[in-house]
């Protein structure tokens, strides 16, 4: 998850997320990304984050759907 260290939206993404894996422990590894700061992260993710990325695919921006993210992890 690309995300910046003050922002709203990406707690409410990373709560979903964490959810989901305490859900099913060892079904996935979490790793978020800060882009506050890295100019290069800042201009591709910029006022998009949060941005999730499933088996390195982008499949969320702004907001992490509870039940696609579940179905898209257990595949």
């Amino acid at each position: 998850m690309y995300s910046r260290r003050t922002c709203g939206l990406c707690d409410k993404a990373r709560a979903v997320i964490l959810a989901e894996r305490d859900r099913s422990p060892g079904s996935f590894d979490f790793e978020e990304v800060f882009i506050d700061g890295d100019d290069r992260l800042e201009m591709e993710y910029g006022i998009r984050v949060p941005v999730v990325e499933v088996n390195g695919e982008e499949e969320f921006e702004i907001a992490v759907e509870p039940s696609r993210f579940r179905r898209l992890i257990r595949g």
